[in-house]
């Protein structure tokens, strides 16, 4: 991994941790991802017709990438609903790093040099130790099906990640593979919404309309720079490196919802630093 790789993922953790809080911030779960969700089917059916559309081989992966997204999407509300912001964003994250370097291996065929596994192992530890200080740190006592909601989160990361490593690879535009797939995964949970709510939904979507919007940008904008850094480095090294977003979670996690940090958070987060270090390569 280059150091220009690192720093587009380093971007793309700050700005996925960013539409995670404002997420979080909107109370109603269901409308929050919904805004978001649909904020980002309209911004791709807009980029469709100026990116190059993605080589065939490349739209098994987009079926099934859309339907891991919802999913995803679908175990993020509920983590979301039941547990506090510094407890369940860091386990969501935290699980999928390992899970990802398992997965490649399996599926792909690609395993990290032993710098890099030991960089990935060691951030990884980093990660957990965030996850678990989220857990002790919250307002509330953690409770299991937070816990397993978030948990259930993280393999939805790693499968979807797995799964846009070698799509995104086969389709041959970055760009355009994440146009297709936001425009695919983007629709289900607004279609949703709009049969539970009817009629009432555009009233409740209107107040909150330019904040969904902004997190819609972030998500895309933060993806499409994953899926980039998937298509010049191997995938369990950039999934771990992503899931520093997991330290500014828990800045905003502190900053704005008044979340404990804690030295245990800042010794957790040197952890993962040195696992980043031993990841990147220069040359």
């Amino acid at each position: 991994m280059t150091p220009l790789v690192a720093a587009a993922v380093l971007v793309a953790a700050v700005t996925h941790a960013g539409w995670n809080a404002i997420a979080h911030h909107l109370k109603d779960q269901l409308l929050s991802f919904t805004l978001i969700s649909g904020g980002g089917a309209l911004i791709a059916a807009c980029a469709i017709w100026f990116v190059p559309a993605p080589a065939p081989a490349a739209r098994p992966y987009l079926l099934l990438s859309a339907a891991l997204h919802v999913g995803y999407m679908a175990l993020l509300m509920r983590s979301f609903s039941l547990g506090d912001f510094g407890q369940t964003y860091p386990i969501a994250r935290g699980t999928a790093p390992l899970a990802v370097t398992l997965l490649a291996a399996v599926f792909v065929g690609e395993l990290p040099d032993g710098r890099q596994l030991l960089g990935v192992a060691v951030a990884s530890a980093g990660l957990v130790g965030l996850a678990l200080w989220g857990i002790r740190g919250t307002s509330r006592r953690p409770n299991r099906p937070a816990v397993l909601a978030a948990l259930a989160t993280g393999v939805a990361i790693a499968g979807y990640t797995v799964v846009d490593g070698v799509g995104v690879r086969a389709a041959g535009s970055p760009l355009g593979y994440i146009a297709w797939l936001m425009l695919l995964q983007g629709l289900a949970i607004p279609a949703y919404t709009l049969a539970r709510r009817g009629t009432a939904l555009g009233a409740q979507l209107r107040p909150h309309a330019a904040l969904g919007l902004l997190g819609a940008a972030m998500s895309i904008s933060a993806y499409a720079l994953v899926l980039w850094a998937q298509t010049r480095a191997p995938l369990a090294p950039v999934a771990a490196l992503r899931e520093s977003s997991i330290i500014v979670g828990a800045a905003i996690g502190a900053l704005f919802f008044k979340e404990r940090f804690g030295a245990p958070r800042i010794a957790a987060a040197g952890v993962m630093v040195v696992g980043i270090g031993l990841m990147l390569h220069v040359g």
